[in-house]
């Protein structure tokens, strides 16, 4: 069976957090050469969005392989190394902990993970996002896998007709649940419509019994007590031949629906399709970007990629998240602009309730109505 993992992290801003500096891409390309050419990987692609560099890679270890984690572990290693060199901000900030310790779990970089027996023809679409949470892939996926006005096949295609099953993570209690769609529809939009703590994980086909979507589900600020950077989400989604048409994946991103981060994780904003070319988030670090990097997967070997999202049908969805964001900025501090208290990544909040406790004075009694 074919494994196809991304693992992603930030490891270093060119220029602050906009972007990943080439030298830093180049030596991660280099890395994936050799770990082909040394028989750990069949193929591998490095690629970034924003200030993320991600491992695109195909093999034959299986999801949370120890080889593969740790061959990652150590190129994000040597990504921090150049960004220190050119003293590019935050290096090595994903990197949580001082020793690989036999998976990436609790460790900082993200990833997501599929593994599948290849199909005669096996197109996959690698999304690549920054500057926003895990949970930001929710509503795409419950459109590509779940609504039949994105997705047609689910009412035309036999093999769709019966529905998908949706693994849904609780990121803050640590457990999951899978729901069966359609029938548990509303079940599901009840837990997913609240991303910053219940995110879809994996989805998988009711009548063909194969994977079809794997999200990354690390939430940076949990691992680690404190914000560190945003998460940056990555997912992967096989396509056709019973499962959703590259255009009926793609078709939701034509909507730049509101996901928390933005400017210090903590903001609302829109999140914009774009080209690998602008997928560098600038004003006021947003908009949250989100990149389409299409494969076909043949014997293992990465095929591409195909940039989908350098196409001018997403003009419209770039546009009206520039208007959005107008909307959202001149909110300035106030909600929904701003993340409520609870969701807040900075502690400045909880440093303030301290420092201000002595302040607060009970409300004033209220006068007796006369008479009573």
């Amino acid at each position: 069976m074919t494994t196809f993992s991304i693992i992603k992290a930030d490891t270093g801003g060119f220029v602050g957090h906009s972007a990943v500096h080439p030298e830093m891409l180049s030596t991660a390309q280099d890395r994936l050469r050799d770990a082909v050419g040394g028989g750990l990987l069949l193929d591998g692609y490095a690629a970034s969005c924003g200030d993320d560099v991600s491992l695109i890679m195909t093999h034959e270890h299986g999801p949370d392989s120890t080889a593969v984690h740790e061959f990652a572990w150590d190129v994000f290693h040597q990504t921090t190394a150049v960004a220190k060199r050119l003293g590019l901000y935050g290096a090595g900030q994903d990197l949580l902990s001082d020793a690989f310790s036999g998976n990436l779990r609790g460790m900082g970089p993200g990833y997501a993970e599929l593994e599948f027996t290849e199909r005669p023809s096996e197109p996959v679409i690698c999304f690549l996002a920054d500057k926003t949470e895990p949970g930001a892939w929710n509503l795409p996926l419950y459109k590509i896998f779940a609504d039949p006005f994105n997705t047609a096949g689910l009412v035309i295609d036999s093999k769709m007709h019966s529905g998908f099953s949706f693994e849904v993570y609780d990121l803050y209690e640590e457990k999951r649940i899978v729901f069966d769609c359609p029938e548990q529809i509303y079940d599901l939009l009840m837990y997913i419509g609240a991303p910053a703590r219940y995110v879809v994980h994996r989805v998988d086909s009711r009548s063909l019994t194969e994977q079809a979507a794997a999200t990354s589900t690390q939430r940076l600020s949990l691992i680690a007590g404190k914000y560190v950077g945003k998460d940056d989400p990555v997912m992967i989604v096989r396509c056709q031949s019973g499962l959703p048409a590259v255009g009926e994946v793609l078709e939701p991103f034509a909507f730049p629906h509101s996901v928390a981060g933005c400017m210090r994780g903590s903001h609302h904003a829109p999140i914009m399709p774009v080209s690998q070319a602008q997928a560098h988030p600038a004003r006021f670090d947003g908009p949250p970007r989100v990149v389409a990097l299409g494969f076909q997967v043949r014997d293992g070997k990465l095929v591409g990629p195909r940039d989908l999202f350098d196409d001018p049908s997403f003009d419209g969805a770039r546009r009206q998240a520039g208007e959005i964001m107008d909307y959202l900025r001149r909110h300035g501090p106030f909600e929904p602009h701003r993340l409520a208290l609870e969701d807040l990544e900075y502690t400045t909040m909880h440093a303030l309730e301290e420092r201000l406790t002595d302040r607060w004075q009970p409300l004033p009694a209220q006068p007796v109505p006369a008479g009573l």
